[in-house]
């Protein structure tokens, strides 16, 4: 497999920004709503480009989500982007009525995602986000890694027809994936071959697991890395296969354990009589708090350091 190198930090929401705009150019049908972040989640592009396809819906997200339903019914192709603890939490019931259960295609760009948020502290950052779209009937839950998936996946869910939920974040990552791929809804991708341990990370944690993995190799574990980009709907066959090889698995996700990809992973693999040594790298039923995103991420255990302890301990009930 290849050796995935960073060819520059940047932040995720950025890849978000310029998908949205290359969907407008492609498309006239595609526009955006905002709730008074226009420039926080990069729909700034968008709107300077498309001013007449661009609506400030200010601090009143329920009436945007709301909107764009409306919007989708006549024909459009509606963004609406806010930070994803308002995104989500606050507007879960016109979420559930007016986007899932009448299925109209709205696509939730949710961007402050998760921990690294950083110095806004718990109230900002949801982690429960996940769990909370992955449990709504007909709603796509997309989790991408850096900026290039990110961008790929924006255009994948523009061009998909039916509800998604777009998660991303803040702050500056590495970007590593390529350039001009094309994101595959549905479909997880495996970055490193390994026999040892499945490590399946979402989001910034991708990277973490990368990192994790030149780390194990020193020490003779070879760590088998797939990519879960998205999590609804969920690559079983790709968990399943991995797991048949390594026997044991570690999954890590900046999210509550409940309720995210771990959970959804252990599901998957008792169903299919699959009882082997798991281990979960994320967050137990605590909320955040302010501070940079690497001292935040070290604290709640959820850098590479803690993904070697992690599949270190899933090995060795392995062969215990």
């Amino acid at each position: 497999m290849a050796d995935y190198i960073n060819t520059g930090n940047k932040d995720t929401r950025s890849g978000f920004g310029a998908g949205l705009l290359e969907l407008g150019k492609e498309n006239p049908k595609v526009v955006a709503l905002a709730a008074d972040l226009k420039g926080s989640v990069k729909m700034d592009a968008f709107a300077k480009e498309f001013p007449e396809r661009f609506f400030q819906c200010g601090i009143a997200e329920a009436n945007m989500i709301d909107t764009a339903a409306g919007l989708s019914l006549n024909g459009l192709i509606p963004f609406v982007g806010t930070f994803a603890a308002f995104a989500t939490g606050r507007v879960y019931d016109q979420i559930r009525m007016c986007v899932a259960y009448s299925e109209t295609n709205v696509k939730i760009a949710a961007s402050h995602a998760g921990i690294t948020l950083g110095e806004d502290g718990a109230t900002h950052q949801i982690l429960e986000d996940i769990g909370l779209m992955r449990m709504l009937p007909n709603m796509v839950v997309i989790n991408p890694c850096d900026y290039n998936q990110t961008k790929a996946a924006t255009i994948a869910a523009g061009k998909y027809n039916g509800p998604v939920y777009l998660r991303f974040g803040r702050p500056s990552v590495p970007n590593f994936t390529p350039e001009n791929q094309v994101f595959e809804i549905g479909k997880a991708i495996k970055l490193v071959d390994g026999g040892d341990v499945s490590i399946f990370a979402t989001g910034h944690l991708v990277w973490e697991a990368l990192e994790a993995q030149k780390l194990l190799a020193q020490e003779g574990i070879n760590a088998e890395i797939i990519n879960i980009a998205t999590i609804k709907p969920f690559d079983e066959n790709a968990v399943l296969q991995s797991i048949e090889k390594t026997g044991c698995a570690v999954v890590a996700e900046e999210h509550f354990i409940a309720g995210g990809l771990g959970e959804l992973t252990a599901g998957v693999l008792a169903k299919s009589a699959k009882l082997v040594p798991m281990e979960f790298v994320a967050i137990n039923d605590k909320f955040g708090q302010s501070g940079t995103p690497a001292e935040l991420m070290k604290a709640y255990g959820l850098d590479a350091a803690h993904i070697v302890e992690a599949a270190k301990r899933a090995v060795s009930k392995k062969t215990a």
